[in-house]
């Protein structure tokens, strides 16, 4: 059996500058589209949002929410030097707005249909963090 000389990636850890106004905005109350304007780039905003907008009934909403937080996710991803692979723990605070963005986008891509999305969508959060959803259902 060949041996990955490499090694496995390590995890990647978002600062938590990025959405920490944004989550203690919303834990404060505020309104989730004025948090989001103030904070463009923070995905936990988009994902409050998309989830918002799922609870409506609105998962045309919810999906264009939800894939605002993921790509500001996969920008912040990137900069903090996560190559499209490799864990992105969710036990870590901060990675847990990009993570809430692709399980919004996942529920949001189910209720319109989108089947190989909601895959897609399953596939990275399980290759992410397995426990994702147990470690961001015990956070909310």
């Amino acid at each position: 059996m060949p041996t990955n000389l490499l090694g496995d990636p390590a995890p990647t850890l978002l600062p938590d500058h990025l959405d920490a106004p944004a989550r203690t905005a919303l834990a404060d109350g505020e309104d989730a589209r004025a948090v989001a304007a103030r904070f463009p780039a923070a995905s936990a905003a988009w994902a409050a949002l998309a989830r918002t907008a799922l609870d409506s009934g609105d998962p045309v909403a919810a999906y264009a929410f939800a894939r605002t937080g993921y790509h500001r996710g996969l920008d912040a991803l990137r900069k903090a030097g996560w190559r499209g692979q490799g864990p992105v723990p969710a036990s870590h605070l901060p990675n847990q707005g990009f993570l809430r963005s692709v399980w919004a986008l996942a529920d949001a891509a189910a209720a319109i249909g989108e089947d190989d999305e909601t895959a897609r969508c399953h596939r990275l959060l399980d290759d992410s963090d397995p426990a994702w959803r147990n470690a961001l259902t015990n956070a909310l």
